[in-house]
């Protein structure tokens, strides 16, 4: 199977040729007796020119819906991903600040197991493109420090540290998941930023 450049270029290349022999029948007597003169080569040539050039053509655009449903499919997954460690980090700061009690570090562990299975689960669509797997790489960064944080004790300076160092992940996610965002409705793309109501 052609690379979607290598299938331009042939696409190209036989259309090019196609437009030649055209023009050469057309302003050259000798060409067009030959052509005449040979009935099945010519219907031949001019038929294989023709299927290639639908071939081509149609692989191309194939390949373009392809490459545009795939990026749809990343960015709905990583605007899942990005929504859910949103709340997953205001969750886990909630549950290891001092003073919470039992059921807010619960409610912050559910949190963290539904982002880090989520996580799991987008990792074959995030993993294949470079954009998509720096994304992956952050957001699981996001889950290490989530954890993190979640383990410190609170009140103390590695419970401090560990949420300040997971406030800045989490605006690292979100600067890396807006090119695969990019894809989306502006206003999906404010609703994961955060600019709807909490």
């Amino acid at each position: 199977m052609l690379s979607r450049w290598q299938g331009g270029i042939a696409a190209l290349i036989v259309t090019l040729l196609t437009c030649a022999l055209v023009i050469g029948d057309i302003t050259d007597g000798a060409m067009r007796r030959w052509w005449t003169g040979y009935a099945l080569i010519t219907d031949t040539v001019s038929g294989l020119l023709v299927l290639l050039i639908t071939l081509l053509v149609v692989d191309q655009v194939v390949k373009l819906r392809q490459i545009n449903d795939r990026a749809r499919a990343v960015a709905a997954q990583a605007a899942l991903i990005m929504a859910q460690a949103v709340r997953a980090s205001r969750s886990v700061a909630k549950g290891a600040a001092e003073g919470t009690d039992e059921a807010d570090r619960d409610a912050a562990a559910d949190e963290l197991r539904t982002y880090m299975l989520m996580l799991m689960i987008g990792t074959p669509v995030l993993i294949d493109a470079a954009v998509s797997r720096n994304f992956l790489e952050q957001a699981q960064t996001v889950g290490g420090l989530m954890a993190l944080a979640l383990g410190a004790t609170g009140g103390s300076a590695g419970a401090a540290s560990a949420g300040a160092r997971l406030d800045g992940a989490v605006q690292q996610l979100r600067a890396t998941s807006a090119p695969l965002l990019a894809v989306l409705d502006p206003e999906v793309q404010a609703a994961i930023r955060g600019d709807e109501p909490a």
